[in-house]
């Protein structure tokens, strides 16, 4: 057998090994190729010219990494990467090239630069043939994800990282992580346009130098968005941080300020380190992956993950921050194992210091948690501290996640955005520009909570239970049961650059940690905070638990026949997908009886049986917390319930007085349920949701464009009512507020008295309903309204006292337009207070106030 037969035999027998022992992962898409310069069999027979020919490139010489690539291109069915590369002159015997080349006959004394030789020669043939390209796709390909620090010894010499393994090792990888391998083809680029841009733009380097160094920068940026940057041990983390200028001023500051020696106010410093910094493992890592994977599959029917691309577009060119909602202690654990299992670093998180617990908190610090407290409040050097670690976390492009809204949503409903965390992130930000930074708002939507019951009470009035070992071991002892689906769905990013450029402080530099931002950035900040939380929002996920209690809540006694229930769960799907909320929302494709019989699976819901036809309702106990599932998409079907509701209430509407009473209610619902419309694009909307419903029957319209509602008593009718009920709530919420402060009169009342009376008053009115709906006396939704009524100019705050115009008096008279005589009537007899019932009324607050902190006194 001749030399090249053996080569032949050897590369087959190789590829058959490796195919046994590999079993790789591709991450993202293979490239489209439409050339045809490997249609040709394994005799390697001549293949019809082409002037596009395809050129993998790798990083780093490995034989094994070429041939893995191959035996992936033969699956792909794409160009082979060990075919040759024939066109006129052009004779080459393999299509992949490495940037590190190895010159086997000099192995002592290696040249400087040493490019490969097939790009010479290629660079070359593009001289001579002027109708030649030379598509270059870079490939990535790890060998189990390079671990900074890891248990295992045989790990820790065997898995890839940065540096290029020898034989022995890579073997050694082969063995060891051939079910952990990833590759990951890259946009491929023209080798002639960077060829002419580098004779153009860089005419002192030779052509071959900047493709290698450009290839080299690019491949570089994808690993670390991988691998992540190379990170040191916690303990030389600390041991920079704690050596840093300002934190070395703080530590003479706090000295001063508590009249201590710098030896203790620097132990101080090192305490505060100890409590913060992560001890990120990729151990940790690993047996956590192994760990939930188990987990999800008893757990939950599925993870469903949408629109991940967006991330792995921004992987290399960006500092990403994800920013999602938080709905349960799973989120943490959730997202990392999504972005993980895609292939991408897990993040650094900002968790709670309530979480700092034993075993847990190490447990956590090894996936990448860093603890935070809830208040910086009298502690300098602890901000101090904080910020240091932050800047030097987001200076080595370290991907970050903290959740915009503080704390978990008790309500399902999106909390006002938090802006502390924001807040350092531009100032480290301003204090030294790595890469440019991207906010990924990402929607987290569960079928059933773990931590459902403990939500319950808390939203019926019993103070917040700290976390603990047992609660932990209490929430583990509900694995058994089955939760349903979750979602993961990443929203439109939010660049950070093009916020601080809208405000015209994109130009904003922070010298140190301890200058403070300037006020102009504060728009900024805020304007953020809000894009980020809208954003999340347009990215909800409607599942079949979230319509059933849209639907089966909005009834008098939770209950609804199957065919009508089935017929209105259909409505709201057919709704949602005629005109979707948001490109990046998604609909459960279940039909209204499949999602019943999903319902009932998941004993949320009960089949009553009947002679004339079974009827459904929702389990007992379950009905509050149905709330909290409803809330998660109220905002999608807000704007038509609103419609439903006008419509319905005044029999007959003219097109034109419907957009003008839903111009004057909008500002209110927008800032309560974070609506993604724009005031002035409103009534193109409108039209379209009113068209809908006229489409499927629940309104008519005549000639002229008056709007009708359905006969009483008729089918159409009773599903107009269902769909009308969500926005109610919110509505006398609001004229519940205005009446409170028109019947004291102006600047007779109080900004916090409104608050505290509003909740007491919600309170009170929520038992009016046929079950406690929580949200509805949310202090945080009464301070939204009155922001709201100040922004608009409503009323004005003076020493504290709402002075207010003829314009909110106008409102609170046109309530009729959407509420009922009864509801106005009660309304107004529930908020007339004389002198001394609202001393009483206020004294029974701090009553409540002072009921609740003895408990929690108590507790601690």
């Amino acid at each position: 057998m001749d030399q090249s037969g053996f080569t032949k035999l050897s590369r087959r027998l190789s590829s058959k090994l490796l195919n046994f022992a590999v079993k790789p992962h591709l991450l993202g898409e293979a490239p489209q190729q439409k050339s045809t310069q490997n249609q040709q069999s394994e005799a390697q027979t001549e293949t019809a010219p082409s002037t596009k020919l395809t050129l993998y490139v790798l990083q780093n010489y490995s034989r094994s990494n070429a041939i893995l690539l191959d035996n992936e291109t033969k699956r792909q069915g794409i160009d082979r990467a060990l075919y040759p590369l024939n066109f006129a002159n052009v004779h080459e015997k393999k299509s992949v090239i490495f940037l590190q080349h190895r010159n086997e006959n000099n192995l002592l004394n290696p040249p400087a630069h040493n490019f490969p030789p097939r790009l010479i020669r290629l660079i070359e043939a593009l001289d001579a043939n002027p109708e030649l390209d030379i598509e270059l796709v870079p490939v990535t390909i790890l060998w189990g994800r390079a671990p900074d620090k890891e248990d295992s010894w045989l790990k820790l010499l065997f898995t890839d990282s940065w540096s290029t393994p020898s034989k022995i090792k890579q073997l050694a990888n082969i063995g060891i992580h051939g079910r952990q391998t990833y590759i990951e083809f890259h946009e491929g680029r023209s080798l002639r346009q960077l060829v002419d841009y580098a004779k153009v733009q860089h005419p002192n380097l030779s052509p071959a130098t900047f493709v290698v160094s450009h290839l080299n920068d690019y491949l570089d940026s994808r690993r670390e968005a991988v691998l992540g940057p190379d990170l040191s041990d916690r303990r030389n983390v600390m041991q920079s941080l704690i050596k840093s200028r300002d934190i070395q001023e703080a530590i003479i500051q706090e000295s001063i300020r508590k009249k201590i020696s710098v030896e203790e106010a620097e132990r101080l410093a090192i305490g505060h380190l100890n409590e913060i910094v992560s001890d990120y493992s990729y151990s940790a890592i690993r047996f956590a992956e192994s760990t939930l994977t188990r987990l999800w599959t008893q757990l939950y029917d599925g993870v469903e993950v949408h629109n991940f691309s967006t991330v792995r577009e921004l992987a290399d060119k960006y500092e990403i921050i994800y920013t999602p909602c938080h709905r349960s202690h799973i989120d943490y654990l959730l997202l990392s194992y999504v972005i993980y299992k895609r292939g991408l670093m897990v993040p650094y998180i900002a968790a709670g210091d309530n979480l700092n617990l034993p075993f847990v908190g190490q447990l956590l610090r090894g996936g990448g948690a860093f603890f935070i407290r809830r208040s910086f409040t009298g502690a300098p050097l602890y901000t101090a501290v904080f910020k240091e670690y932050l800047f030097s976390i987001l200076s080595r492009n370290t991907p970050l996640e903290y959740f915009i809204e503080g704390g978990r949503s008790r309500t399902g409903r999106l909390l006002p955005p938090k802006t502390g965390m924001l807040a350092m992130t531009v100032h480290s930000h301003l204090r030294e520009r790595a890469k440019p930074i991207a906010f990924i708002p990402t929607y987290i939507g569960y079928e059933r909570l773990m931590e459902g019951g403990t939500y319950i009470g808390e939203m019926q009035g019993k103070p917040k239970e700290a976390e603990s070992i047992f609660g932990i071991v209490k929430t583990l002892r509900k694995i058994e049961r089955i939760f349903g689906k979750v979602h993961v769905n990443f929203g439109e990013p939010v660049f950070l650059d093009d916020v601080l450029k809208q405000h015209g402080v994109e130009n904003t530099v922070i010298h140190n940690n301890k200058d403070s931002l300037p006020p102009e950035v504060s728009g900024a900040i805020s304007t953020a905070a809000h894009e980020i939380i809208v954003n999340i929002n347009r990215a909800a996920v409607i599942n079949p638990v979230t319509l059933l209690s849209l639907v089966l809540l909005a009834t008098s006694k939770h209950t609804l026949d199957e065919d009508t229930c089935a017929a209105q769960l259909d409505i709201y799907q057919k709704l949602a997908q005629q005109l979707p909320y948001d490109e990046r929302s998604q609909v459960t494709p279940l039909s209204g009886k499949e999602m019943i019989a999903y319902g009932l699976k998941l004993k949320l819901i009960k089949r009553i049986k009947h002679a004339l036809g079974d009827i459904i309702g929702i389990e007992d106990n379950q009905a509050v917390l149905l709330t909290y599932f409803r809330n998660n998409i109220l905002h999608l079907y807000i704007l038509p319930s609103l419609i439903a509701a006008l419509v319905e209430h005044n029999g007959r509407l003219e097109r034109s007085d419907l957009i003008n009473v839903i111009k004057a209610l909008y500002p209110f619902l927008q800032a309560e349920f974070f609506i993604k419309w724009d005031s002035k694009a409103l009534e193109p909307i409108i039209d379209q949701y009113a068209d809908a419903l006229v489409e499927a029957k629940l309104m008519t319209v005549d000639h002229e464009q008056t709007l009708y509602s359905p006969t009483p008593n008729s089918e159409q009718h009773k599903q107009l009512l269902i769909l009308a009920k969500p926005v109610k709530q919110s509505l006398e919420r609001y004229f519940m507020t205005i009446t409170l402060i028109t019947q004291r009169g102006s600047g007779k009342i109080s900004t916090k008295q409104v608050e505290e009376l509003s909740h007491l008053l919600g309170q009170r009115l929520s038992v009016l309903y046929d079950f406690n709906s929580p949200e509805f006396f949310d202090k945080a939704l009464f301070q939204g309204f009155l922001k709201v009524l100040t922004q608009l100019n409503y009323i004005e705050i003076n020493e504290g006292l709402i002075d207010y115009r003829e314009r909110l008096s106008n409102i609170a008279q046109n309530a009729h337009l959407v509420l009922d005589e009864d509801t106005l009537h009660m309304l107004e007899h529930i908020t007339t207070f004389d002198d001394d019932e609202l001393k009483a009324a206020l004294e029974a607050v701090a009553q409540q106030k002072t009921s609740r902190l003895r408990k929690k006194a108590k507790k601690k």
